[in-house]
């Protein structure tokens, strides 16, 4: 009798934890699912990946540069390019091939090339792309691929029977940034805006850096229950991402 009641705890259990991961998008344990040295593809949660590419610079040397990718069914959406089109069609190729998914949005969180300097090979395989609209301005000055839509505020994009927002909180790492936000896994993309804990201020020359600490404090309100934060350079985390980088800009 012991041992049946055994396995019919077992089983509860079993169901439970299995009820509990049907019900929601469970966070799970980072995994490297794809390194080719030149793009590095990292799943963090349960439909959303990391996509890290390099940029060499003068001042800070080979960079790596995030991006994100948040998938729902057969259906992605892509914060930030990589670093070139070379490594951009390489992503776009990886997740053709091996998530079986169609594109269905790129948004460009500023207008760096470190941000944009892919979407090219987004837009020559017909990929809408979205930026704010100081972004669409700020590029095409400085001669850079420039999204094609443009909002002004905010945004949200439709990733089948869920949604995707993108929201432009104020100035920091450049006028335009914005962060994106994927509700099913409690995900943010903050790319520049955002530094890894233990990070120094980084590139500031578009930088606004009086309001920093301001803005990052109403993406902290908006968003009170993130489990998981994405900079633009270095290691993700969690909410404390947030209190570093209001208190690296807050004097």
């Amino acid at each position: 009798m012991k041992v049946q009641e055994s396995l019919l705890v077992f089983l509860m259990i079993s169901l439970s934890v299995l009820s509990c991961g049907t019900g929601s998008m469970a966070t799970v344990t980072d995994k490297e699912v794809y390194n080719s040295g030149k793009l590095i593809i990292t799943r963090v949660a349960g439909h959303s990946f990391i996509h890290t590419s390099f940029k060499q610079t003068d001042e800070f040397g080979n960079v790596p540069c995030n991006g994100l990718l948040v998938r729902n069914g057969d259906e992605v959406i892509v914060f930030d390019t990589p670093t070139n089109d070379e490594y951009a069609r390489e992503l776009i190729q990886w997740i053709r091939d091996t998530l079986h998914s169609r594109i269905t949005a790129v948004v460009p969180t500023h207008f760096h090339d470190d941000c944009l300097g892919g979407l090219k090979a987004f837009d020559e395989q017909g990929i809408p792309s979205y930026g704010h609209v100081k972004t669409i301005e700020l590029a095409t000055k400085h001669s850079l691929f420039a999204p094609r839509n443009g909002f002004r505020d905010s945004i949200a994009l439709k990733l089948g029977n869920k949604q995707v927002m993108v929201k432009h909180h104020g100035e920091g790492h450049t006028k335009d940034n914005v962060v994106g936000y994927f509700p099913a896994d409690e995900i943010l993309f903050g790319g520049c805006l955002i530094k890894e804990v233990g990070a120094g201020k980084g590139y500031l020359g578009d930088a606004n850096v009086s309001d920093w600490s301001a803005t990052v404090e109403r993406v902290r309100e908006a968003y009170p229950n993130l489990k998981i934060v994405v900079p633009g350079h270095g290691k993700h985390g969690s909410m404390d991402l947030l209190d570093f980088t209001i208190n690296l800009f807050r004097n």
